[in-house]
């Protein structure tokens, strides 16, 4: 079974997202590493090309622009693309911090720099473990920063992250439902946990209480004509309520 964890964003929203596994993260990193070694080299030739060779000085410095290239690789795509690097959008994977807001350069820092522990000194042992039996699915970089690693897209029932986000006001999203704000935040929470549960274990008492609880709302909202798509009518109250209430 999957990880999850639930982040209130700084709308002071709650959402739900799936951690991204270690499978996510190694694949991530071995297509960012690929991307930072193709560069390297292509930039070794062309200073070999133009000075005519490369002598023990220009060995050490470009040995240190390996490490120098690696770090600010990925300190800078994750503040320019606020938590991804070009392996990461690849992977559909994204960094968060457990408080809602973005990485700042601090905390993309720290997660760099221990890279070097939990990564590249060990062979990704100490990160893979961390990453396998921490709750939170943080290597020691996540820990320090306060930061994970989350799937942007992870189920179908479940809101995308861009979902969320998008909906910035009632200017470019008209509710559907404004009577939802006569539910309470309770009433949300159940239904977000009732998607979440059919989602997760898609079975029979699920399918009946999602069919229970459309029922029940439907009386509560004054919802006469009975929705084509349950999972839908129920995504499109949660949106509703977030813009009416926040």
């Amino acid at each position: 079974m999957n990880k999850t964890i639930e982040i209130r964003t700084t709308q002071n929203v709650t959402i739900e997202y799936e951690l991204a596994g270690l499978r996510e993260r190694a694949l991530a990193w071995l297509l960012d590493t690929t991307i930072i070694v193709f560069g390297y080299y292509l930039i070794v030739i062309l200073i070999m090309l133009i000075f005519n060779g490369m002598d023990s000085m220009w060995g050490m410095f470009m040995g240190v622009m390996l490490f120098l290239s690696y770090f600010l690789y990925h300190i800078l795509f994750e503040i320019l693309k606020r938590g991804q690097s070009p392996g990461k959008m690849a992977l559909g994977t994204k960094v968060v911090r457990l408080d809602g807001k973005d990485p700042e350069w601090s905390d993309v820092t720290l997660r760099a720099l221990l890279q070097l522990v939990d990564s590249i000194f060990c062979l990704g042992l100490v990160g893979g473990l961390l990453i396998k039996t921490t709750a939170k699915s943080q290597r020691l970089g996540d820990m320090a920063a306060n930061t994970t690693l989350i799937k942007l897209q992870s189920s179908n029932y479940a809101f995308r992250l861009n979902d969320i986000l998008s909906i910035s006001s009632l200017q470019n999203y008209q509710p559907v439902y404004p009577q939802v704000r006569n539910l309470s935040e309770r009433d949300m929470i159940f239904v977000k946990t009732a998607l979440t549960r059919l989602s997760t274990y898609p079975n029979e008492a699920h399918e009946a209480l999602i069919e229970d609880l459309v029922t029940r709302l439907m009386a509560l909202l004054g919802v006469e004509q009975r929705p084509f798509n349950r999972v839908e009518f129920l995504k499109t109250l949660l949106k509703d309520y977030i813009v009416l209430t926040r």
